[in-house]
């Protein structure tokens, strides 16, 4: 009769294990075997570099100011960061778990026939982790943590390329304004030799009305562009995590800064990196290790407990100066609780399927992103290369024009249509290469750069 409880045990303890090998998904596993390291990137210019971090693209000491602020500072950022601490704590919670409970109580007592009776007692609980479903939970719980801190990194890495982006968007909207305004100066140089020609008889004044319409269209074009100016200091503001909404201690780049292209092919560089990947990664080891509890919820538990008991006619005599002491031990089985624990068990299985596709789709959108990125840079240095040629070209029209109306050769309409294309032209350039350089770090936040190496 002995020998009942143990082989009971046994029984439960291998049917277990069978449970554990049969149950266990291996997604984590395919997961770390599957980061798209088979995909055949398009080949790259020969100008691409080997980087590690997203600041190693744009490396002026200014945006590096900018992006310090904004760590410290964006609302965003500190709400992510407080989630991870959050989740830390949920670690503590459950590494209780695995401890003993401890409660002290002390009180007095009085019946009408006898003396104040004051007892002590000491109570000691424990739950035998026989099947560690208490460490499954400790280990849900790390999972989790660091699937935060992933995400973190990954918001981080995110409002870094926003910082920079911004600070391209000022530059680009400023020289945009000044292209305006050079076209703005060129088109009333314009008014002026039409008012010229047509005090000597040589013009009409149809045609210093068309002129002044487009420089009225073009003063209204700076003020557009003006009021982007603002709108992108103001975005760049909210990004620094600023009240007041001013970005005028900028000290104003003339010129666009050189921003080196992310090499796609070197090994530090492949998809794992990515933050994202790596939360989703935690976040599946996460659900799989709940699944388990969920499992280990039908398993009988061991539970321990322990008292410490003494009562005297005085407070001082009462504290456990010769105490009584129980201990005692029950295991408790779950029987019947109307399907919740095997429905509990099903929704674990699913949430971990669901992390897995979470992380394929995690996955499909990175290598998305890279090839894109490497399609658009391979469209933007084409498109630049033809529009300067155009550029160029125009501008050579603009000045023979220029030359062959003051002649009288050629229509104002002409003159003005040329000057309009020239100066396009040179914004579109502009546009090209602001896309251009923001690609870039498009393409590094894809490849998984970070703030730090």
């Amino acid at each position: 009769m002995k020998t009942k409880p143990s082989l009971t045990a046994l029984t439960l303890a291998v049917a277990l294990s069978g449970c554990v090998s049969q149950v266990e998904p291996p997604y984590s596993e395919q997961a770390q075997t599957n980061l798209g390291e088979d995909v055949a990137w398009i080949a790259q210019s020969a100008d691409a570099k080997d980087t590690r971090t997203l600041l190693q693209l744009l490396p002026l000491p200014e945006v590096q100011t900018l992006v310090d602020e904004a760590l410290s500072n964006n609302p965003g950022l500190q709400q992510t960061f407080i989630t991870l601490k959050q989740s830390r704590i949920s670690e503590t919670l459950a590494n209780a778990d695995g401890l003993p409970d401890v409660s002290l109580s002390f009180d007095g007592s009085k019946s009408k026939d006898t003396d104040t009776q004051y007892t002590t007692s000491v109570d000691v609980s424990w739950e035998v982790d026989v099947w560690n479903k208490i460490g499954n939970s400790v280990s849900a719980a790390e999972f989790a943590s660091q699937s935060y801190a992933a995400t973190l990194q990954a918001a981080q890495a995110t409002l870094t390329s926003s910082v920079m982006q911004a600070y391209l968007d000022i530059i680009a909207e400023q020289k945009i304004i000044e292209i305006e305004k050079k076209k703005l100066v060129a088109l009333q140089n314009s008014e002026s030799v039409i008012l010229t020609r047509y005090r000597t008889g040589l013009g009409t004044l149809d045609d210093l009305d068309t002129a002044r319409t487009s420089s009225a269209s073009t003063m209204a074009s700076i003020a557009e562009y003006e009021n982007d100016l603002a709108t992108a200091k103001r975005t760049l503001a909210v990004l620094l995590g600023r009240t007041s909404l001013a970005v005028d201690d900028l000290t104003g780049e003339e010129n666009f800064p050189d921003v080196v292209q992310p090499l796609a092919s070197m090994p530090e560089q492949d998809l794992a990196r990515r933050p994202d990947l790596i939360a989703a990664y935690y976040d599946i080891k996460s659900k799989e290790s709940s699944e388990m509890v969920a499992y280990k919820d039908l398993l009988p538990s061991l539970s321990i407990s322990a008292s410490l008991t003494d009562s005297d006619d005085t407070p001082a005599l009462s504290l456990l100066k010769d105490p009584v002491w129980t201990l005692l031990g029950g295991i408790t089985a779950p029987l019947f609780q109307g399907g919740t624990l095997r429905a509990n068990l099903a929704s674990a299985k699913l949430d971990t399927l669901n992390s897995w596709w979470a992380y394929q789709e995690t996955l499909l959108t990175a290598v998305q992103e890279v090839q894109a990125a490497l399609d658009l840079e391979h469209s933007y240095q084409l498109r630049q290369q033809y529009i300067q040629q155009a550029y160029e070209s125009a501008k050579r029209s603009q000045d023979n024009y220029s030359s062959q109306y003051r002649q009288g050769l050629v229509d104002v309409l002409d003159l003005l249509s040329v000057t309009q294309t020239t100066y396009s032209l040179e914004a579109q350039l502009v546009e090209l290469q602001r896309n251009q350089l923001s690609n870039r770090i498009d393409l590094g936040l894809a490849l998984g750069l970070g703030v730090s190496s």
